[in-house]
């Protein structure tokens, strides 16, 4: 048997919230610094303050929540005395308010309490998800995290929070979920449920991604990419993910790639990768219809749709490789190991279509450190 878990409740816009706050005495907010200096949580404390409901703000948020942060965190928010939870800001502002109530929930050190989240940026979908990955700065190691009770019980999906968000964010963001969109289709655990969702975030996606990175106040645009964000979401909580993610979070640990960049680094070649699978190479094919770059045969389709990532790459400003991007050679070869050794323990490895061996995880990364579409290369 298997089960759905869907949206609990999305607020799209901001019209009338007073109903989700209503009844609560204290919300502790968790955002980072940027949402407080440049005066964008007046969004949520001036309807906190229309209620007389009482707020801390809690701002020591990082691009890539640590232990140590989510550490600190989990006192704050045990002591605050909260009957409410708002995680407001990008994945990273979510993920830290979602992995300070798993330690605290853990170690029993608060009660469950309603939790909202209000994403900032088209993204992660971690608003609808029970899922949030942290990071080991010192092993340089990223963890996911998954419980029931980091589901947020409400989201607020409002474009307008997204219009200053700068054009290479809109980009990274972007192609994450669209890798979040095409490894729920490829999932081992996608069923009609999670399909639905992600072939719908694909076609928005298709829509309007370069509308938005090209014309950030196209608020239509805006508002469709944040409700593919939320879909694709919905999907890969059901469905899981795969080795695209996998080796997204090893390199993004290591170099300090922004996760969307580092999955849009390796989409390409994980795609040539699975297409060793059947099953597989005929879901590519139908995203490739979904995208209108497919051809009359599925091996075609294929090759259109890696071509087309890397259309994507170039119109959307992101490095072809991960040498472009920066990361010096001899580093990257002294990595090698210990990234592949991570990529192979992820989660998110166990619902890849195509179990990969250790020699396979580290050609893909090797190919997408050369960024060589056709010749592999060895150290």
């Amino acid at each position: 048997m298997s089960i759905f878990r869907g949206a609990r409740e999305v607020y799209i816009g901001s019209d009338d919230l007073n109903n989700l706050f209503e009844g609560h005495s204290k919300a502790f907010i968790v955002c980072d610094p940027f949402v407080v200096k440049s005066g964008m949580s007046d969004y949520i404390t001036e309807k906190l303050d229309s209620l007389d409901i009482e707020y801390v703000i809690y701002d020591k948020v990082g691009s890539d929540p640590s232990i140590d942060l989510v550490a600190e965190g989990v006192s704050e928010m045990s002591t605050s005395g909260a009957d409410i939870i708002i995680a407001f800001g990008g994945g990273s502002a979510i993920d830290q308010c979602k992995a300070m109530m798993f330690f605290a929930l853990r170690q029993q050190l608060c009660p469950e309490v309603c939790f909202v989240a209000i994403p900032t940026t088209s993204g992660t979908g971690s608003e609808v998800t029970d899922y949030c990955v942290i990071t080991d700065t010192e092993k340089e190691i990223k963890y996911p995290l998954l419980d029931e009770k980091m589901l947020p019980d409400a989201s607020i999906l409002d474009a307008e929070l997204t219009k200053s968000v700068p054009p290479s964010v809109t980009a990274a963001t972007g192609m994450d979920v669209l890798t979040h969109a095409m490894e729920s289709m490829l999932s081992t655990g996608a069923t009609d449920f999670s399909d639905a969702n992600a072939e719908k975030a694909i076609k928005l996606i298709r829509t309007y991604l370069i509308k938005c990175y090209r014309k950030g106040d196209d608020m239509k645009a805006r508002q469709k990419m944040h409700h593919a964000s939320n879909m694709a979401g919905v999907a890969f909580n059901n469905s899981g993910l795969g080795i695209n993610h996998s080796c997204a979070h090893t390199i993004g640990a290591h170099y300090h790639i922004p996760h969307g960049v580092a999955c849009a680094l390796m989409m390409p070649y994980v795609i040539r990768f699975n297409a060793g699978n059947e099953d597989a190479r005929k879901n590519y094919a139908r995203i490739a219809r979904l995208i209108k770059v497919n051809a009359s045969g599925i091996d075609q389709s294929v090759d259109n749709l890696v071509r087309t990532i890397f259309r994507f790459e170039k119109e959307l400003g992101i490095p072809n490789s991960i040498r472009e991007y920066g990361v010096d050679k001899a580093e990257f070869a002294e990595d090698l190991e210990e990234m592949v050794e991570s990529a192979m323990k992820d989660p998110c490895t166990k619902t890849n279509p195509r179990q990969p061996s250790k020699e396979e995880i580290r050609q893909l990364l090797i190919d997408a450190y050369f960024g060589d579409k056709i010749k592999i290369k060895k150290f």
